[in-house]
């Protein structure tokens, strides 16, 4: 038996909004976070911020919340410039790591709270918050208190109580961080589906490449307070535009080659280039695991271990010459520690960076 997701109700659609970074800068002293960052997001799309650690995602969100006053640039929401606009007056609903729920509040109350602000008369606060909770599948649990729920459903309850004010954005700074893996992925869903129904213009901030890969239509690689590249989730894993980008997202292999005239030749092997206007000499190609394969012959190793991951099995192979590799292969093609193989490249474009 199949269950149906509840539609979002109509009264909390959204038609989005455009948002628009324009050479943001931020300093906190001597640092820079934000080092002239530009990035549109259309209406209704869903676009994540990913990066390391200190890459300066959650000082872009937090610049586009009002949370942080930007030195130069300009936010904009709809064509308007919101930079000096205070948070509370942008229109804006936010969802943090930390639940951030009143512990005295029931969760009806916390979902209205933002309601009352707004002085939304009462019978319509009512069944704008039975609406909101119907959409996170907790109406049932209305009249318990935060510490009677679990982690995912305080999230839930704070992403309804982003979006019973119906915000013109939706920002999500790393909400799902602090859940167990299986209460992640539900919820990482559950955001997408109820995003998609309303059609709420939503920015994601995540240090998590699975998840922004999972969720998002656009994502946003960022590098030391600027944007490395934005794409597609298959642009970015397909045709990584920088090395930074080929090692971040996903995994690479990284291998020794020389380029010529656009195609790198690796161990024998001829590959194309992502780049083929990329200068000629010593280089590094970025080889994802599944373009490497076992074979009767070709480059040869040693199996180092090897996992299995449901659908896929990973083994980490030494080559002879001590280079790491990872080859992604069937789950029925076992491999031990200790075995020697071969192992050839399938031919699939790589990233290159010059060899330092």
């Amino acid at each position: 038996m199949t269950t149906t997701a509840p539609a979002a109700p109509a009264a909390l659609a959204s038609t989005g909004a455009t948002v628009e970074l324009v050479d943001v800068e931020k300093h906190y002293g001597a640092h820079r976070a934000l080092a002239g960052l530009s990035l549109r997001i259309e209406p209704g799309e869903f676009v994540s911020l990913l990066g390391p650690s200190g890459c300066g995602k959650t000082t872009a969100l937090r610049a586009l919340a009002g949370l942080e006053a930007v030195d130069a640039g300009t936010v904009r929401i709809d064509g308007s410039d919101v930079s000096a606009v205070p948070v509370n007056r942008r229109d804006i609903g936010m969802v943090f790591q930390q639940y951030s729920l009143f512990p005295h509040m029931t969760v009806r109350q916390n979902v209205a709270f933002g309601l009352e602000m707004r002085k939304v008369a009462a019978a319509a606060r009512r069944e704008r918050v039975v609406e909101a909770l119907d959409m996170v599948h907790l109406a049932e649990f209305a009249d318990r208190y935060p510490h009677q729920l679990s982690g995912g459903q305080q999230q839930r309850v704070a992403l309804a109580r982003a979006l019973v004010t119906r915000p013109r954005v939706l920002l999500l700074d790393e909400p799902l961080s602090a859940l167990d893996a299986k209460v992640r992925v539900s919820l990482r869903d559950e955001i997408r589906r109820i995003q998609s129904d309303l059609g709420i213009t939503t920015v994601f901030v995540t240090h998590d490449q699975e998840e922004a890969l999972a969720v998002s239509d656009r994502i946003a690689v960022m590098r030391a307070g600027n944007i490395e590249q934005v794409g597609t989730p298959e642009e970015l894993y397909r045709s990584p535009a920088s090395a930074f980008t080929a090692d971040f997202v996903g995994q690479s292999n990284r291998m020794h080659g020389d380029l010529r005239g656009g195609d790198v030749f690796v161990y024998g092997f001829t590959v194309p280039a992502i780049d083929r206007a990329a200068a000629d000499g010593p280089v590094v190609a970025y080889v994802r695991p599944e373009d490497v394969a076992f074979a009767s012959e070709g480059i040869t190793g040693t199996v180092v271990s090897s996992s299995f991951l449901g659908s896929i099995r990973r083994t980490t192979v030494r080559l002879d010459d001590d280079t790491i590799v990872t080859v992604q292969h069937e789950v029925g093609d076992r491999r031990v520690a200790g075995e020697p193989v071969a192992v050839r490249l399938t031919g699939a474009p790589v990233a290159v960076a010059p060899l330092a």
